[in-house]
């Protein structure tokens, strides 16, 4: 399986939250990780380098939260977000864009996309995580 194709990595947990970390920066897969770990230990993070790779796990997979990078190899995350936004299988999933300079534009599309908050990798630390995903496992309790 080619490595922009599809990449991921469950943890040995149950229960908790799943989390798409869609970002093609081995570094950054990394960083976000230990982030996410480190904030709360049951989530399921799965990983994809690409769009491509992220839709095949929507497809596949019940995701609780997303995490987009907007600079992909095959497109940019604000213009997925969007998509995923007209999408009424996938629009109630909270996305975040972590990137690494954040522009007027893309602020105001991922606004139209409805998406949950737009930061600065140097800004995905451990308490605005753990704040996102209390937010995200609220609102799975209320629709469940």
């Amino acid at each position: 399986m080619p490595n922009n194709a599809l990449t991921w990595r469950p943890h040995d947990v149950q229960g908790g939250p799943t989390c798409l970390i869609i970002e093609d920066s081995h570094f950054d897969h990394k960083m976000m990780t230990r982030v996410i770990d480190r904030a709360q230990s049951n989530v399921v993070i799965k990983l994809a380098t690409t769009l491509r790779a992220a839709r095949m796990q929507l497809a596949s997979e019940d995701i609780s939260m997303i995490f987009l990078d907007n600079n992909l190899p095959d497109g940019t995350g604000v213009e997925f977000a969007l998509n995923l936004a007209t999408d009424p299988k996938l629009n109630h999933i909270p996305i975040i864009m972590v990137s690494d300079w954040p522009t007027p534009f893309m602020w105001d599309k991922a606004d139209k996309a409805g998406v949950m908050s737009v930061i600065k990798k140097s800004e995905f630390t451990v308490p605005f995580v753990r704040m996102a995903l209390r937010a995200t496992t609220r609102k799975l309790r209320k629709a469940g």
